[in-house]
């Protein structure tokens, strides 16, 4: 028979079997909640990762798209045109910058070989195409190039701003150039009658919307024309040159198509600056 001292060290042994028994379950339960906390902060944070990087990769692009305009400015677009559909006639000089200033007046001068035409630009009616003009004139896009155009029945207008217009004599393809770029027309004189009186400086187009270039016309009498066309500003000086040009008449060119021709009296622009806006 097992003795009592027998018994009471193997109950002894059994209580501390099931002692180390419990603490080793104790154990391995903390290790597995530690484990699972560990594994849930890592998670927390790739998620956390994820997020910061949509917001600041995402988020930089979204900024930079809808950002709006700074005070006294206007968002611009000036749509380049595809390499594909550009000809010869078309001058490269790069894009304006998106947001343009919309406060001030700039006076236009344009420097030709008959003495100089002056015109006041209000940027606060024509920020996209004031900038535009400012742009290509800072790169001397319209520096010795010859106004092609001249309408003495109806509109009444002397058509300039083709960069391919250059040389001596004409060519077919002249009014065809422009910069490499188009944009929306501005300021239309829609409630005005007429739309384009004398004196007015205003952009040329074709008939779609958005076509705007570099060509401009001077209105050297009230003309009829669909208020289609950006009225770009006015004249200040030197219409009495324009006048002369006029009365020496065209060659008819144009006549068979949009109207006039070269004019007789050769109108040569030597520089063309856009002045610092002023007030």
């Amino acid at each position: 028979m097992t003795s009592t001292r027998e018994r009471q060290r193997a109950a002894a042994r059994a209580r501390l079997e099931k002692e180390m028994a419990e603490r080793a379950a104790k154990a391995r339960k903390r290790r597995q909640t530690t484990a699972i906390v560990s594994a849930g902060a890592a998670l927390v944070l790739v998620v956390a990762g994820t997020v910061w990087l949509a917001v600041s990769l995402g988020g930089d692009d979204d900024k930079s798209n809808t950002a709006a305009p700074a005070a006294g400015a206007a968002e611009c677009a000036y749509n380049a045109l595809p390499t594909e559909q550009r000809p010869p006639q078309i001058k490269d000089v790069g894009l304006p910058g998106n947001q343009q200033s919309a406060k001030g007046v700039q006076t236009m001068t344009i420097d030709t070989n008959l003495g100089p035409i002056t015109a006041k630009v209000d940027r606060s009616l024509v920020p996209c195409t004031a900038g535009s003009f400012t742009h290509l004139a800072e790169k001397n896009f319209f520096d010795n190039t010859k106004c092609h155009r001249l309408v003495t029945e109806g509109i009444k207008v002397l058509q300039c701003g083709d960069p391919s217009a250059t040389g001596n004599g004409w060519r077919d393809t002249d009014g065809q150039g422009g910069p490499s770029y188009r944009m929306a027309e501005e300021n239309l004189p829609t409630d005005k009658r007429p739309p384009y009186p004398e004196g007015v400086i205003a952009m040329a187009k074709s008939q779609d919307p958005g076509s705007t270039g570099s060509q401009f016309f001077i209105v050297f009498g009230d003309s009829p024309l669909d208020p289609a066309y950006t009225v770009l500003g006015t004249i200040t000086g030197g219409m009495d040159l324009v006048k002369d040009v006029a009365k020496a008449g065209d060659d008819g060119a144009f006549a068979q198509q949009a109207g006039g021709g070269h004019p007789k009296k050769e109108v040569i622009i030597k520089d063309l600056t856009m002045s610092n806006p002023q007030g």
